[in-house]
């Protein structure tokens, strides 16, 4: 059964299309990987979701809210019920400097869900846990590695309860030997039943971790399949030529 339906959706920037016409159902426990070249709308999709982008046309409809767009002020309380039901991973982290990371991820629980305070520092301790940075509770965020600071971000995430995570290029701000450490942790996260849509071009991680996935370009989906069918298969000659590139890099241009 879908947990999320999307339908006709479109968004532009002046006369620039991002989306065109996307439609997605997504199904309660998927892990859907979002591929393709730059600039093709995938963050932008993300972002339309959970409603940080307005789209100008469609329908977003999750659980049993249902949103046609463009919204107005009288949708306000629909779009506050989607946001709720979504949990967003950045590129950039978005903690409160002057937080520690439990407070950080105490923050929403108090604030937004309204749970008494040690109430929510006990779900806060459990989702540190979670990630692996428990020890790291009162340290603040200028005292932790970008690995680590993003692994604060997720235990945020998901100390919400949200039905769907979606994650946009949760890795690209990070040096390349703290890539790992957040991946694992994105893996831990899907292991445990979650809903994911993850934009990422660590394309072998999306292979692995997905159960689908969808390769956008010019605002339009292209492919649509599991990870062998997209990534092996695709029947567009666009998809195929992206990932010719994309394995070309992997190899090395010269021996020594």
């Amino acid at each position: 059964m879908a947990i999320l339906e999307i339908k006709d959706l479109h968004k532009s920037f002046n006369s620039n299309v991002v989306l065109n016409g996307v439609d997605i159902s997504v199904n309660k426990g998927d892990i859907i990987g979002i591929v393709g070249p730059s600039g093709t709308g995938k963050s932008t999709l993300l972002r339309s979701i959970n409603l940080l982008e307005k789209p100008e046309k469609g329908t977003i409809k999750i659980g049993d809210t249902e949103l046609n767009l463009p919204f107005k002020g009288k949708d306000r309380k629909k779009v506050n019920e989607l946001r709720l039901h979504t949990g967003m991973v950045f590129q950039r982290f978005y903690l409160f400097e002057h937080k520690t990371a439990l407070e950080n991820v105490m923050e929403g629980l108090v604030t937004v869900r309204k749970i008494p305070k040690e109430e929510a520092r006990k779900e806060a301790l459990k989702k540190l846990e979670n990630v692996g940075l428990l020890e790291w509770q009162n340290h603040y965020p200028k005292h932790m590695s970008g690995g680590q600071q993003q692994r604060v971000a997720i235990a945020r995430t998901l100390a919400m309860k949200p039905d769907i995570i979606l994650l946009d290029e949760p890795t690209s701000a990070l040096d390349p030997e703290l890539v790992t450490e957040v991946l694992n942790t994105i893996k831990a996260v899907a292991e445990q039943g979650y809903t994911m849509l993850l934009v990422s071009h660590e394309m072998d991680f999306v292979r692995k971790i997905s159960n689908r996935v969808i390769f956008l370009d010019g605002g339009k989906i292209i492919e649509d399949g599991t990870p062998k069918e997209v990534f092996d298969h695709p029947k567009s000659e666009r998809a195929k030529d992206f990932f010719e590139k994309m394995r070309g890099l992997k190899e090395p241009e010269f021996y020594i």
